[in-house]
């Protein structure tokens, strides 16, 4: 039953709702449209000032048969930043994270006839202990820090399950053994119980399996002969059906591995140059949320219109509905987590950030088109190697299937692929820099003085950032001179893409950006998703052979 719609909503200035009971009111004193943020406009408040504490409301009914058995659970896509939650009244639960998603057993909570929903979220974007990604610390928006999104900013649902259901799923592809190896967790101890598992291909079925759960977990092999494999821009995704007890998942998988060697990155055995661009994930109306889900999917389209073949998901842990639609078309993504905000020299920020980091993980692991993570963005080297290097191992221990970028750009602590920024406007000294490293010098590094390149994978995570409007903004700004014209934005460029691709120790690179945002106005496209540039033009520049490509 989804959730979504019109809310009651009310701001809580002094942070006092708890101690005055907001939860137990029979209405708030405001409406807004749920699942946009109240600085939105798709939300019908529009209102960017801050707002550290703000309260929603809602009824709903509940179908008798739902009631009569089973469980019954309140989910929330993410809600920025801690939530709490009650049902009629009585407290239901607290989620601490603005960008994971979280479920509540509600069934002791629903009765007949119209139920209460109430929610307080709280969200303190200068609490240095509270990653924000880009959204600013100051009123105003500046630099590459844009407007605020607090509280609910995701899908709101409630779902009607049976009193032993999978809660998880977890799906690792085995392309050299022919296999799906899963893992399903189930809400509460099933042993001796068995578990069905069935993959179809275009309708057709290809194999089936059963397994014993253990305690509350199932373990399963299910054959996948002669596979047909998960590429870059021409996906075969099969679809799987979990069967235990009343509990029925349908889900999907594709056939896909990721390694490093030669220095490339290889998929399904081939080095394929990662041409990214960087996705920030904003909209002018909904600022967090997309106003729809074929805006989500239209945002892939525009990137691979322009020759992309993926994206880092950047500084924001992206609707998983967009993961979805890469699946489906084969677009390359990097998951990463929007540490900006959070000191990353102080011990209290893994305790902030790392349940939420494994919560991306645990929610984001079986989708092909993730090759890659990395949890930090452009950290200095006053950072504490020890954060970096706790986090690194806590993701290669629950996923070792892909490579792990500790921070994207500047200091690295321990990194599978050894990766820069580099916003050099210029196309010659541009190449000349990762020439001298094709020629078997020393390559670039952003902190040269205490950084050490171990032989990883080379891989320009951010450049180019051309700044190009051809409206005039006084706070709009790109990186480095603005070109005269557009033939001088062409000229650039081409040098810039250039130099990377036909360096054969560049195995990727990532172009900042996809859209202008806000007052930062360097994308290929206008914030409003219009072509600054004609897209086959673009294209042609960027999806050309790689060197490393062979």
């Amino acid at each position: 039953m989804n959730l979504n719609g019109e809310w009651e909503f009310e701001k809580d200035p002094g942070d006092s709702g708890v101690e005055r009971e907001f939860y137990k009111r029979s209405a708030l004193e405001g409406k807004i449209v749920v699942p946009f943020v109240p600085e939105s406009k798709l939300s019908g408040i529009e209102d960017t000032d801050f707002m550290r504490t703000v309260w929603y409301r809602r009824t709903f009914s509940v179908p008798a048969a739902w009631r009569s058995e089973g469980r019954l659970l309140l989910h929330f896509g993410a809600v920025d930043y801690t939530a709490d939650v009650w049902v009629n009244g009585k407290h239901a639960g607290t989620h601490s994270g603005g960008y994971t998603p979280f479920a509540l057993d509600v069934t002791d909570l629903v009765q007949e006839g119209d139920n209460a929903v109430v929610v307080r979220a709280f969200d303190d974007v200068q609490n240095p202990l509270q990653p924000t990604g880009k959204q600013s610390t100051r009123y105003e928006n500046y630099s590459c820090l844009y407007t605020r999104s607090t509280g609910i900013w995701q899908t709101v649902w409630l779902e009607h399950v049976p009193s032993l259901f999978i809660r998880k799923l977890r799906l690792t592809p085995d392309v050299d053994n022919g296999c799906l190896r899963g893992l399903a967790l189930l809400n509460g101890y099933a042993g001796g119980r068995v578990l069905t598992a069935e993959a179809f291909l275009n309708g057709a079925h290809v194999s089936a399996v059963q397994a014993k759960a253990t305690g509350d977990r199932v373990e399963f092999t299910l054959p996948v002969a002669e596979a047909r494999l998960w590429q870059p821009g021409s996906p075969v995704l099969y679809d799987l059906l979990l069967q235990i007890g009343e509990d029925r998942v349908e889900s999907y998988f594709g056939m896909r591995k990721v390694e490093l060697k030669d220095g490339a990155i290889a998929i399904n055995g081939a080095p394929v140059f990662q041409r990214l661009i960087l996705d920030q994930g904003y909209y002018p109306d909904g600022i967090y949320t997309a106003p729809s889900d074929e805006a989500l999917e239209r945002d892939i389209d525009l990137a691979m219109a322009a020759g992309f073949n993926g994206a880092r998901l950047h500084m924001k842990i992206f609707e998983p509905r967009l993961l979805y639609h890469a699946d489906r078309k084969g677009y390359l993504l990097w998951g990463e987590y929007p540490n900006w905000g959070l000191s990353d020299n102080d011990p209290g920020s893994l305790q902030a950030m790392l349940p939420e980091w494994i919560e991306e993980l645990e929610r984001d692991y079986s989708h092909p088109a993730i090759v890659g993570w990395c949890p930090f963005n452009e950290t200095g080297a006053g950072r504490s190697a020890a954060l970096f290097q706790a986090v690194y191992q806590v993701t290669k221990a629950l996923d070792p299937t892909r490579p792990v970028i500790d921070s994207s750009g500047y200091v690295h602590a321990v990194t599978d692929i050894y990766d820069v920024h580099d916003y050099d406007q210029d196309p010659e000294t541009f190449r000349k820099r990762y020439e001298d490293f094709a020629n078997g010098g020393e390559p670039f590094r952003n902190f040269p003085d205490i950084e050490v390149y171990e032989g990883q994978p080379y891989f320009i995570s951010e450049f180019g950032g051309i700044y190009w409007s051809e409206v005039q903004d006084d706070e709009g700004w790109g990186y480095g001179q603005k070109p005269a014209d557009k033939d001088e934005f062409i000229r650039r460029y081409e040098g810039l893409i250039g130099a990377l691709l036909d360096n054969p120790k560049v195995c990727a690179f990532c172009y900042t950006q996809l859209t202008d945002v806000m007052q930062e106005q360097n994308g290929l496209y206008t914030f409003e998703r219009e072509p600054k540039f004609d897209p086959a033009w673009l294209h042609a520049v960027t999806a050309r052979k790689a060197a490393i490509e062979g």
